[in-house]
């Protein structure tokens, strides 16, 4: 009995400020300075690119809003796995674990770590993609790939010392690059150019493809909407890790207010952000310009036409703030997901302890390997193609839970009700919905692809429930 009340615990030293900036630092990572090109070549016009990005802030603000019932309801380590688990089932819930561990945000955190070395190389060009290091047959490992993985292991040593120190990382990193962002997008207006913008929002709403020679495909009904849906894949993913802060809900001090707090505040900042900087976009750059740009790196063409030759240095100074801190807010909150499972005896069960700093260290340490390996074999941008429509295929479950536990569990304290219930809630399943349709007509190895990284786990959960079937269960949250 005495050793159980020496267990280390998971300690309340995250405030309002912290939460925000967990989530705001973990969705702006290097989305936001090069997903746009594509979002144009599919859209062809800058009415529908900024729609896109407003459709989606719009999606992400309302699921925001929604979750904020469900962490005030459980404001415990886990978020999204533990609302799951309550609304249907552990094999629900697993399945969404699995996803998270194998894809979402190890993926995440491995294209991240690769952004972030490719615009070091602009600093340091030793460190480019193009300087291979090792070869054997079609296996390549370049200097980019290492210095990569060498930010993910540095991200996941500091975290594994305290909540303390990456709480301090995320601060610093998510309020600098915010004001950087800020000052772009200020200095952005002030370079406007007259001649671009009116060209620009000239039939700012003919949705079409643009392709990469200037030449235009017209779409009908049925492709528009196909084009739009796979337009938002890159908003998506860069709006995505927007719910960061639910997993660390039981390090939060006032869990069932400001875990709710965190999201909305979080969320509206950077759509805000997103919706300028690409207003700013089409008013420094003409549309071909922006289908065109090296490596998609808008951004950086835009911070070109912004501060003269010296623009690309700042903004791949600020990318690499902005990459740092991101990889630092998911390396952090990831791992309590990993964490909670174990505690439901559905994961390593090494997982489920905390070190003397009170984290889930081996946690933190699995969740940086997979990453590694996925940074080494360089298939992480298809990995990436995936995470969309399976990110919100787990948002419509978790959200239409809202509505199952106002049935099945009437009685349990809700501190904070879903701004706009039922409305808002139903308005984003069903523009979730529209969004997966589309991308299973239009943009079809997406969705596959995705479901069966899902599926997989099917197995893999019967075989967690086999092995643990003769210990002891662990405790059900209820």
């Amino acid at each position: 009995m005495s050793k159980d009340t020496t267990q280390p615990k998971l300690k309340h030293e995250l405030s309002l400020l912290d939460g925000t900036m967990l989530v705001a630092g973990s969705m702006i990572g290097s989305g936001i300075f090069i997903v746009s090109a594509d979002i144009t070549r599919n859209v062809g016009s800058a009415g529908w690119l900024i729609a896109v990005w407003i459709i989606t802030g719009f999606m992400t603000l309302t699921a925001a809003l929604s979750y904020g019932e469900l962490s005030a309801m459980f404001p415990k380590a886990g978020g999204q796995y533990v609302y799951l688990k309550e609304a249907y089932n552990k094999l629900i819930a697993f399945l969404y674990g699995w996803s998270f561990f194998a894809v979402i945000q190890t993926g995440t955190i491995a294209a991240v770590g690769v952004a972030f070395s490719k615009f070091t190389a602009y600093m340091i060009p030793a460190v480019s993609e193009d300087n291979i290091l090792l070869q054997a047959g079609s296996f390549k490992i370049s200097a980019a790939q290492v210095v990569s993985i060498v930010l993910i292991v540095l991200l996941t040593y500091i975290n594994t010392k305290g909540v303390k120190g990456g709480k301090l990382i995320q601060t610093t990193f998510t309020m600098t690059k915010l004001i950087s962002l800020f000052g772009l997008i200020g200095f952005g207006f002030l370079a406007f150019k007259g001649d671009i913008w009116t060209a620009n929002w000239t039939n700012a709403w003919d949705l079409h493809n643009l392709n990469k020679d200037g030449s235009v495909t017209a779409l009908t009904w049925g492709t528009a909407l196909g084009a739009i849906a796979a337009a938002m894949v890159g908003s998506i993913f860069s709006s995505d890790a927007w719910n960061s802060v639910t997993f660390v809900a039981g390090e939060m001090k006032n869990p069932k207010r400001d875990v709710a707090l965190s999201m909305m505040f979080g969320t509206i900042i950077v759509t805000i952000i997103y919706v300028l900087a690409n207003v700013v976009y089409t008013g420094v750059l003409s549309l071909h310009e922006i289908t065109i740009a090296d490596k998609d790196r808008v951004a950086v063409a835009a911070s070109h036409v912004i501060f003269g030759n010296v623009g690309t240095y700042i903004i791949a100074v600020m990318i690499m703030i902005s990459t740092f801190g991101c990889n630092n807010g998911l390396i952090l909150s990831g791992a309590r997901v990993y964490y909670t499972m174990a505690k439901d005896g559905v994961f390593f069960k090494k997982t489920g302890n905390l070190n003397e700093f009170g984290v889930p260290q081996f946690g933190l340490w699995i969740q940086c390997l997979v990453a590694s390996l996925l940074c080494l074999s360089g298939r992480y941008g298809d990995l990436l193609d995936m995470i969309s429509f399976v990110v919100v295929i787990f948002y419509m479950l978790t959200i239409a839970g809202i509505f199952i536990l106002r049935v099945k569990r009437p009685d349990v304290e809700r501190p904070y009700k879903a701004i706009g219930y039922p409305i808002l809630p139903a308005i984003y399943i069903i523009m979730g919905i529209a969004f997966c349709i589309l991308l299973c007509i239009y943009k079809w190895q997406y969705p596959v692809y995705g479901l069966v990284i899902v599926l997989i786990g099917i197995p893999l959960y019967y075989i967690s429930q086999r092995n643990v079937k003769h210990e002891d269960k662990p405790e059900v949250l209820s």
